[in-house]
C-alpha cells in the first residue's frame, strides 16, 4: 500500500511517499485489539512537524509513516468493540495515519455523521477533544471569558468554537489579519492581534483580565498570557507550538490565587478511568446534534504532504491542514 514515509528526523521535507507493507496486528497503544481503518483523510497538528525533527515527547524513530489523525471507514474491529466493519470514524493515532490503510484505537474514536465529510471528519477527533477536555478541566463556564492563544489553529478554532455553543465569552489572540479572521469565523468574542500592548488591550476588553485561559503556544510570551487572568483565574497549557517550553516563577500563582495545569487524556486514564469515554461521549454528543463545525484551512494531495507539514511548522497555516488519501 502507498504511505507518507518520513525517512529521516531532519523535517517536513524528508516526508516522501512510498510502498509499504500493509499494517498487521495492532495499534501499540491498543492492548492488542486490532481495528484497521481504510483512510480517506489525516488532519495533521503540531504533533506532526515536531516529529520530523524527532522534538515530540512521544515521538518514534524514522523510517515510520506519519500523521497523528485520520478519518475513514472500519475494515476490521474487534467483536466487543463499539466500531463495526463500515462505521465511518474519525481518531487520532499519533503516527501511521497517511497511508492507505491505518491501526486506530477504539478508545480514540468518533462516529461521523452521514453529512460530514471525511476531510471534515479529519478535523475532529483531537481538536475538539483536546478542546473539550481544556474547558473541561479549567471549569469555564458560561459568563466567563477564555483568552485562547493560537487561536486561529486546529485546536484554537475548535476551542472557539466550543465556547460559542456554550455562551463562553472568548478573546482570540493572533498573529496576523488572516488569523484574525479565521479566529472571528471561529466564534471569538473578541479578536487580539499579538503586537505590543496585547495584554493591556485584554484587560481592557474585558475590564482587568479573564477568568481562564487556554494556551497552545508556550514560548517567550507565556508570562504575559499568565498575566492575562484576574485574581483566581484558571489556565490550561495545551502545547508548545512556539517552539519553547516557558518557565514560570511559582511567586505568581501563589500571590494570585491562580491555577494552572496541562492536559494529556490517555495520561490522566492511567489514573482515572473512564476520562477518555467521558471525552470521546462528549464530543460525540455535539457531533450527533449537529454543533461542531470544523475549520479546515487547507487540504493537500498525499504527493503535497511535506508542503502540508511545512505549513504547520512555519506558523503559515490558519484552521485544520488535511491531506487527503485517493
Amino acid at each position: 500500500m502507498r504511505a507518507v514515509v518520513v525517512e529521516t528526523l531532519d523535517g517536513p521535507q524528508s516526508a516522501v511517499v512510498r510502498e509499504v507493507p500493509a499494517p498487521e496486528g495492532a495499534h501499540r497503544r491498543a492492548d492488542g485489539r486490532r481495528v484497521l481503518v481504510e483512510v480517506h483523510a489525516v488532519g495533521l497538528s503540531f504533533i506532526d512537524p515536531l516529529q520530523t525533527r524527532g522534538k515530540y515527547q512521544a515521538g518514534v524513530e524514522a523510517p515510520y509513516v506519519c500523521g497523528s489523525e485520520l478519518s475513514g471507514l472500519v475494515l476490521e474491529a474487534p467483536e466487543d468493540s463499539w466500531v463495526k466493519p463500515g462505521d465511518r470514524v474519525a481518531g487520532i493515532v499519533w503516527q501511521g495515519a497517511m497511508a492507505e490503510q491505518a491501526l486506530a484505537i477504539d478508545d480514540f474514536l468518533v462516529r461521523l455523521p452521514d453529512g460530514m465529510t471525511y476531510e471534515e471528519g479529519a478535523g475532529i477527533y483531537m481538536n475538539y477533544a483536546t478542546a473539550w477536555y481544556a474547558l473541561d478541566r479549567a471549569g469555564a463556564k458560561a459568563g466567563e471569558t477564555v483568552l485562547v492563544t493560537g487561536a486561529a489553529g486546529g485546536v484554537g478554532t475548535c476551542v472557539l468554537d466550543l465556547c460559542r455553543i456554550a455562551g463562553i465569552d472568548s478573546v482570540g489572540l493572533v498573529s496576523s489579519d488572516t488569523k484574525a479572521a479565521t479566529a472571528k469565523a471561529a466564534g471569538a468574542t473578541h479578536v487580539v492581534r499579538t503586537d505590543e500592548g496585547w495584554l493591556e488591550e485584554v484587560r481592557e476588553l474585558t475590564g482587568g483580565g479573564v477568568q481562564v485561559f487556554v494556551d497552545m503556544v508556550g514560548g517567550d510570551g507565556f508570562l504575559d498570557v499568565v498575566r492575562s487572568l484576574r485574581i483566581g483565574g484558571r489556565g490550561v497549557i495545551v502545547g508548545f507550538a512556539g517552539g519553547s517550553i516557558p518557565s514560570l516563577k511559582m511567586n505568581r500563582l501563589l500571590l494570585r490565587n491562580l491555577t494552572v495545569t496541562g492536559i494529556t487524556m490517555d495520561v490522566m486514564e492511567t489514573e482515572h478511568p473512564g476520562t477518555l469515554d467521558r471525552v470521546r461521549l462528549g464530543v460525540q454528543e455535539l457531533l450527533d446534534a449537529g454543533q461542531l463545525t470544523p475549520e479546515i484551512g487547507a487540504s493537500y494531495p498525499m504527493e503535497k504532504a511535506s508542503d502540508a507539514l511545512a505549513a504547520l511548522e512555519d506558523r503559515t497555516a490558519v484552521g485544520k491542514v488535511v491531506v487527503t488519501i485517493p
